[in-house]
């Protein structure tokens, strides 16, 4: 079990989303970043698809309650384990009564906390991620506070329970490649394709799109990044029916400035989209903060394509790895 003892900014239980229902308007929600929740599972053996803990900026203080064994991907929250720095992009065995806090962000805003054996969280339309708006899902359906307890399955064998009898924590010896770890810039050149509507804006809204950097607005939040910058205009006004939108649509309210669609999107949207992001490019949108700053390059369907199927491979290969890894540390 894990005991919140101070709840952070922003924290909740989420996994790779509500898969099947929006047709019923029940909206996907999940991990914003996905990539770095899937890899912080796959460091400790757990499914892809199981829930971790999402923390935003500011993050809690968690105590654990047995010995455990956790990873943490994602942005750079200065996180400490009995006041000492740890690293991320790794397991690390840690015992029972040590406290998990953070810091100041050195890089991105989300980091994500797998514990191996997955959390004992109710599925919520087979899911377990947490959609706070509708309080549906995750923990009670709201962000963690000071008090919450998690129960989790633990499935450290005696082996492992020995690295941590004494020390608090131990970090393992290997880690993810750096090549595999993003960047997290504060100024990321996110890979765009052309949105159906596209051809509906005027010749210098499209041209600004691609040259000029979009600022990310105080108001966003898990739902969608409101982007200042340049003003998008129609070449002329049209209606457009509502239809499905994805995570990373780029629409166009009447008011010219951008919205980045999100985990906690809506299911259909009326406005005019005239971009969509680059599944391996989401990440990095995810993880950058209010203030910040997002410019766009072009990029066709094929080469976005090509581009997540090669990181698909590099996370097959990364499972390989830690397989013939753990394979030989048994023998």
């Amino acid at each position: 079990m894990i005991k919140v003892i101070k709840d952070g900014l922003l924290t909740s239980i989420q996994d790779l989303g509500r898969t099947g229902y929006q047709k019923y308007g029940v909206i996907s929600s999940g991990s914003m970043d996905t990539y770095a929740h899937r890899i912080a599972n796959i460091l400790i053996g757990n499914e892809e698809k199981a829930a971790t803990i999402e923390i935003t900026l500011l993050g809690p203080e968690i105590k654990f309650e047995e010995d455990a064994l956790i990873s943490l991907c994602g942005g750079d929250l200065s996180p400490q384990i009995n006041g000492k720095n740890i690293r991320m992009w790794k397991p690390i065995y840690i015992e029972k009564g040590a406290t998990l806090k953070f810091g100041k962000p050195r890089s991105g805003c989300r980091a994500y906390l797998a514990i191996a054996g997955g959390l004992d969280i109710p599925e919520v339309m087979e899911s377990q991620s947490t959609y706070l708006r509708a309080e549906l899902g995750g923990f009670k359906g709201r962000a963690l506070s000071s008090g919450d307890e998690i129960l989790f399955q633990s499935s450290l064998s005696k082996e492992q329970k020995q690295f941590v009898e004494g020390k608090g924590f131990t970090e393992s010896k290997w880690m993810v490649s750096s090549s595999m770890i993003p960047d997290y810039s504060p100024r990321p050149v996110v890979s765009i394709i052309e949105g159906p509507q596209f051809d509906w804006f005027d010749e210098i809204s499209q041209k600004s799109l691609f040259t000029e950097p979009f600022k990310v607005s105080s108001q966003s939040d898990r739902m969608g990044y409101r982007l200042n910058g340049p003003s998008l205009s129609l070449e002329e006004k049209k209606e457009l029916i509502s239809e499905a939108v994805a995570f990373g649509s780029i629409q166009v309210p009447a008011d010219g400035n951008p919205i980045i669609l999100l985990a906690d999107r809506q299911t259909t949207g009326g406005y005019p989209k005239i971009g969509q992001a680059a599944s391996v490019d989401l990440p990095a949108i995810t993880q950058v903060k209010p203030g910040e700053q997002i410019s766009f390059k072009k990029i066709t369907l094929e080469e976005a394509q090509l581009a997540l199927i090669k990181q698909e491979n590099d996370i097959e290969l990364l499972k390989r790895s830690i397989s013939n890894k753990r394979r030989g540390e048994k023998e």
